[in-house]
């Protein structure tokens, strides 16, 4: 049996929106040619459900005349199949079974792309034709010389009725594709805080080569749709073809999930002694910042203290090639607890800092971690007199190394969902930092 599926791709989505995406998806030639071989096992599956109707008739068969045939009971079970014969001229009878071979069966189909109310895409099957090349029948029972004279007028029938039945089947596959597809996490939540839009804002651009797919690809609150003060700008893929499918993941996208943090008020942190490592030669209390300010410790004595860090505006993320960093703009408080637990503000900082990012793919999801460029701290508010607050860079970067980086890496590690369908894996998945993107290229499998 050789089975051979010609496909081509027409976008017909009617979007008219002019949003640049945040998020770029290229499936590749490599890509396409596996989905076919998927569509192709399905269809395959599908054909073993082919049940060839009852069929009778008359026909001529030179010497003998006219001669009456009957089938019943055929199941072509895909491509071989068996069933019962009967035959009658003049007045002879003869009957028996018989096994079916399909061979060469073809078919092409031309599909378009759309687009649903979702944002997810549709594909359609806009034509079909299909052809069953021939079939090798073996009849049992009966007169062997008959079979011979008969199988061929039986052949023609057997393939129109098989032709009939698999355009309906490809329709049926096409349909479960697009189950497939109602899978795609068109939004996405992330964590309590957050979800990601995935629908599509363009209509696709399709090449021989490459399907090439524009997706929103930003950051909400949950049930709070508020649009950031930027929008993503033009980015284009490379022309890669070693992988089945490349993500470009814009710098706008990972800026509007710190926009959506920010507002959200997630990105703030009260750090306490207790979370301050045993090893550090500092602790949390008025005695250690009363050496760097006397009057702190002269004002609050033997106090604990707590310190409040905030983001004031939102971060600014930057990709260069090979380079990812981000840029975070904070407000310190920090307090002395009074022994009724009542916080006294001691003086509030201004902390600029720069954190250099390692961007990384698990599983299907966007990962990353940060380590600490530099910081630089100057005096926003003090409620206990002036003070060099350069004394204090030490402490504070103890605070931003052993505190409030690791628990963002924490939450970093735990990535957010890329765009995926289904049981979708990323295999052999490498990724660069680009121009204001990451680009990951990935390999796909879909377990059932």
């Amino acid at each position: 049996m050789f089975l051979c599926w010609c496909l081509s791709l027409v976008a017909l989505i009617p979007l008219t929106t002019s949003t640049n995406p945040g998020v770029k998806v290229k499936l590749t030639a490599k890509g396409i040619e596996y989905g076919r071989q998927l569509a192709v096992a399905s269809i395959l599956q599908k054909l073993k459900t082919i049940k060839l109707d009852d069929m009778s008739g008359k026909v001529r068969v030179s010497p003998i005349g006219k001669v009456k045939y009957s089938l019943k009971n055929g199941i072509a079970n895909g491509c071989a199949g068996s069933g019962n014969w009967r035959v009658k001229y003049l007045f002879v009878k003869d009957s028996g079974s018989f096994n079916l071979n399909a061979n060469d069966i073809s078919f092409s189909t031309s599909l378009s792309i759309k687009s649903d109310q979702t944002g997810r895409p549709v594909v359609n099957s806009l034509d079909c034709g299909t052809n069953v090349g021939k079939t090798s029948i073996h009849f049992k029972g009966g007169a062997s010389w008959l079979y011979n004279l008969f199988s061929k007028y039986i052949d023609s029938a057997i393939r129109k009725a098989m032709q009939k039945q698999i355009c309906p089947l490809v329709a049926n596959a096409v349909s479960d594709l697009n189950n497939n597809l109602k899978t795609l996490n068109v939004l996405a939540k992330v964590d309590p805080f957050a979800e990601i839009e995935y629908s599509m804002v363009a209509s696709p651009a399709v090449s021989k080569t490459s399907i090439d797919f524009g997706l929103k690809g930003e950051f909400y609150n949950i049930g709070k749709h508020q649009e950031p003060p930027f929008s993503p700008a033009v980015f284009s893929l490379p022309p890669q073809i070693n992988n089945m499918l490349y993500i470009g993941v814009s710098s706008f996208t990972i800026e509007s999930a710190a926009f959506v943090y920010n507002t959200a008020g997630a990105l703030s942190l009260y750090i306490t002694d207790d979370m301050i490592p045993t090893i550090s030669p500092f602790r949390l209390n008025t005695r250690t910042f009363g050496v760097f300010i006397p009057q702190v410790a002269k004002r609050f004595p033997g106090l604990m203290m707590k310190l409040l860090v905030k983001t004031v505006k939102t971060p600014v993320i930057t990709f260069e090639p090979n380079n990812a960093t981000v840029q975070s703009f904070a407000s310190v408080t920090a307090y002395a607890i009074q022994p009724n637990a009542t916080l006294t503000p001691l003086f509030v900082l201004n902390l600029v800092s720069s954190v250099s990012a390692r961007v990384f793919v698990s599983g299907t999801r966007l990962a990353g971690a940060v380590t600490l460029n530099k910081m630089d701290l100057t005096l926003g508010t003090s409620y206990v007199g002036d003070f060099q607050v350069g004394s204090l860079d030490s402490i504070f970067q103890t605070v931003l190394k052993m505190v409030v980086i690791p628990r963002m890496n924490a939450q970093l590690a735990k990535g957010y969902p890329l765009p995926t369908l289904g049981k979708m894996k990323l295999v052999n998945t490498q990724l660069l930092v680009l121009k204001d993107y990451v680009m990951i290229g990935s390999d796909v499998q879909f377990t059932s």
